[in-house]
């Protein structure tokens, strides 16, 4: 079997199909990878984190940037197509059978200033993306795969429906761009649910240590219960007091604060302590 051939004939040749249970749904189309793969900005000679590569669409993308690819596969099946790849850009593609939850980045070999590019699993986009977020591994950007649901997430603005934990957290680390949408035919098997990639470059005054600590806690009470006011969500923290000490109106609503009212209240919790 040659590179030319088409990634669902490789896969109909290994007879594989997608794992509902592992949240997998192929991208196969390689102008759409190709286009991924060029808004990460790779470059020659980089190292690209990739988590859940399959049957490797993305990660020929990224190869014919010249860049080096760590990929992270759970799922074994996959392995066999993935050496293939590799053999095809000798030397540039490594890969890892693991959880990537569990995997510890700062470990892996020149991880330091590596980007993140991945169509993540749908059932642990999330959980990955704050892992990474709050950390101890430092990404030079993420590129990344997710329902257009939780892209929106990260991405919203104070007041918008969408605007929570998440969003306050992504902004308080990084400055964050939803740059491609994808409908649900650009997959293989189709998801219920169209995508969107997302593109995070770290802040260089991201928040860091015990303020981070202190408004992880903050945003956790208060989206929580979202349609308390904050007096009512932060009850345990200090409630009115933390949010009058804050300069915050106690009576706002969660979603409608934004960053700097988070960090204000999470200096007047530190503060407290």
């Amino acid at each position: 079997m040659t590179l030319s051939t088409r990634l669902s004939d490789r896969l109909a040749a290994h007879g594989l199909q997608a794992n509902k249970g592992l949240g997998q749904h192929f991208l196969l189309d390689l102008n759409v990878t190709r286009k991924i793969a060029r808004l990460s900005g790779a470059q020659a000679g980089e190292l690209v984190i990739e988590v859940g590569p399959g049957p490797g669409g993305l990660t020929q993308a990224l190869l014919e940037t010249e860049a080096r690819v760590y990929a992270i596969e759970r799922d074994a099946r996959f392995l066999p197509l993935l050496v293939e790849l590799g053999d095809a850009f000798p030397g540039r593609l490594t890969v890892l059978h693991a959880d990537a939850l569990k995997v510890q980045e700062t470990e892996i070999e020149g991880s330091d200033g590596a980007r993140i590019v991945s169509n993540l699993p749908y059932n642990v986009g999330t959980p990955l993306l704050v892992k990474w977020l709050t950390g101890p591994f430092r990404p030079r950007s993420l590129t990344l795969m997710f329902q257009k649901e939780v892209a929106s997430r990260i991405v919203a603005e104070p007041g918008a429906p969408d605007y929570g934990r998440l969003a306050v957290l992504a902004a308080a680390l990084t400055h964050r761009k939803l740059v491609l949408e994808a409908p649900a035919r650009a997959f293989t098997p189709p998801p219920r649910v169209d995508s969107a990639v997302v593109h995070l470059t770290p802040r260089p005054d991201a928040v860091a240590g015990s303020r981070l600590d202190a408004l992880q806690k903050v945003t956790a009470a208060a989206f929580g219960q979202r349609r308390k006011m904050l007096r009512a969500g932060l009850k345990a923290l200090g409630g009115e007091a933390l949010c009058q000490a804050a300069g915050v109106d106690p009576a706002a609503r969660p979603e409608t604060v934004d960053l700097d009212g988070f960090l204000a209240i999470a200096d007047a919790l530190l503060t407290k302590a």
